[in-house]
């Protein structure tokens, strides 16, 4: 179900007005903010290290975390902050209970998009764009076997938009450690990705999988 199809062109709305609404009780106006940062959530995850499935879980569980505490959201950073920051926190609480390799805990800290190394990637040529799961799998395998400190810092920084300055509060880093890693990170993927790929044909997130989340997470909190 399209809870927010009433609305026209919902990108016009900002997330503070969307807030702002469902607090007063609109709450079907959530899947607005769902839809706007699926794909940011469904990329930490899979940069944090699980898999698609586990990844759709924690984003349920996270979607549904912030709409459970959406009144305490203080406007400091941005929603999409926020969302990222719980997001991030499910996949550490997760990755504890299952016994993965120790990982810090993390916050994160979001504003604006960073500049990408993917800018100059002509992604309107089809030629140059990842279209079957073969190649998708050579790009996220190559991403999987970076070191988690340069995986992580190339995920936030240029598949969620981080910019430098959040990156480091997030990591608990300096900005030239931020820098430093960014470019460690490229120069081991450079060759793969940096002239092909656009940052929308890693750990894609289709229509189909965005369908779902709404109708799951809005399910159970209207219910």
């Amino acid at each position: 179900m399209n809870y927010a199809a009433v609305y026209k062109n919902i990108e016009q709305y900002p997330d503070s007005a969307v807030i702002k609404e469902i607090l007063l009780g609109n709450t079907e106006l959530f899947e607005i903010l769902i839809r706007r940062y699926n794909p940011d959530l469904y990329r930490t995850g899979r940069g944090y290290g699980y898999n698609h499935q586990d990844t759709e879980d924690l984003m349920q569980e996270a979607f549904i975390n912030s709409f459970q505490s959406l009144s305490k959201f203080e406007h400091r950073s941005s929603f999409k902050t926020w969302v990222i920051r719980i997001m991030l926190n499910q996949c550490y609480h997760k990755s504890q209970k299952l016994s993965y390799r120790n990982r810090p805990a993390i916050e994160i800290s979001i504003n604006k998009n960073s500049g990408s190394m993917f800018l100059t990637t002509n992604h309107s040529d089809p030629d140059k764009s990842v279209v079957n799961k073969e190649l998708k799998n050579v790009i996220e395998g190559a991403l999987k076997n970076l070191p988690e400190d340069y995986r992580m810092t190339f995920t936030l920084r240029e598949l969620t938009g981080l910019n430098v300055a959040d990156t480091a509060e997030l990591l608990n880093i300096t900005a030239s450690n931020v820098k430093v890693r960014l470019n460690r990170a490229k120069m081991m993927l450079r060759k793969e990705i940096e002239k092909i790929y656009s940052p929308e044909d890693i750990y894609e997130f289709n229509l189909i999988y965005c369908d779902k989340i709404v109708d799951e997470v809005m399910k159970k909190i209207l219910s």
